[in-house]
């Protein structure tokens, strides 16, 4: 008798799931209700704040459960099992971390790092590629606090060994880097996946991302899956058993996750 297993997908949004630049899914959509309707789930885990996920399933039309601010927060657990808890806080507050960041960091470093709260409206939307209540949305964050490094490659370096050693990390997106809690998208994707664990015991991971926060993600993933990314080769990225497309977001995530599935399928 062939074993039955529950599949999830732990999905990074910005340019692997939406667009790079308009930051819509109108091209797969059906192909994720379609998903959803067989009884997968699609675990959104990204760097966006709880309010912009809650917007993208409200676009999508699914109550999904969810990871915010690079694995910083799990929502929804109990939308899988009612005994669940709703939520599970995984880091300290923003405030926290920028107080031991003021302490911790010489002034020199710290006057490299361009906040976007302290910036106008006009520039963080530039720099975010959103505005009116989608820049609302993307800035209202509780966890991570978003920033421009003005410095050098070896300066950053220098600032991510100074806050590792604190206890705080550095999240490199596409567009901003986060100052954040020692918590990362893999690391949720464990806590998520053990939770589910408790009622479900057969259970096959697929993850999907575009950048290098999303790698450590990747590799903890049974089918880890990249969306194409002009920014580095295939070269760079040490995951074995990778699966790739030549596409971007969002047709590049619906084909590598047809081609997740034929493997998922044949174990």
């Amino acid at each position: 008798m062939k074993k039955t297993f529950k599949i999830l997908i732990f999905t990074d949004l910005d340019a692997t799931l939406l667009h790079r630049d308009t930051f819509k899914f109108d091209e797969i959509k059906d192909y994720l209700i379609r998903l959803i309707s067989k009884g997968i789930f699609i675990i959104p885990n990204t760097s966006k704040t709880k309010k912009e996920i809650l917007d993208f399933n409200k676009e999508l039309g699914s109550n999904l459960p969810y990871i915010s601010e690079n694995g910083a927060a799990i929502n929804g657990l109990d939308l899988l099992n009612s005994n669940l808890p709703k939520e599970l806080i995984l880091s300290r507050e923003k405030e926290n971390l920028f107080q031991v960041f003021e302490i911790t960091v010489p002034i020199e470093l710290q006057n490299k790092c361009k906040w976007l709260s302290e910036m106008d409206k006009k520039k963080q939307g530039l720099i975010l590629g959103l505005e009116k209540e989608k820049l609302k949305m993307a800035l209202d964050r509780k966890y991570t606090i978003p920033f421009i490094f003005d410095g050098s490659k070896n300066e950053k370096k220098e600032l991510s060994k100074i806050i590792k050693k604190k206890g705080l990390a550095l999240q490199e997106g596409g567009r901003v880097i986060n100052l954040s809690d020692k918590v990362n998208k893999a690391k949720a994707l464990q806590v998520f996946v053990r939770f589910f664990k408790k009622n479900n015991k057969n259970v096959k991971t697929i993850a999907v991302g575009d950048n290098y926060n999303d790698l450590d993600m990747l590799k903890t993933s049974e089918f880890p899956c990249l969306v194409f990314n002009d920014k580095f080769t295939l070269d760079e990225i040490p995951i074995k058993n990778l699966i790739t497309t030549n596409k971007p977001s969002p047709e590049g995530w619906a084909d590598v996750i047809k081609k997740a599935l034929v493997k998922v399928n044949k174990n």
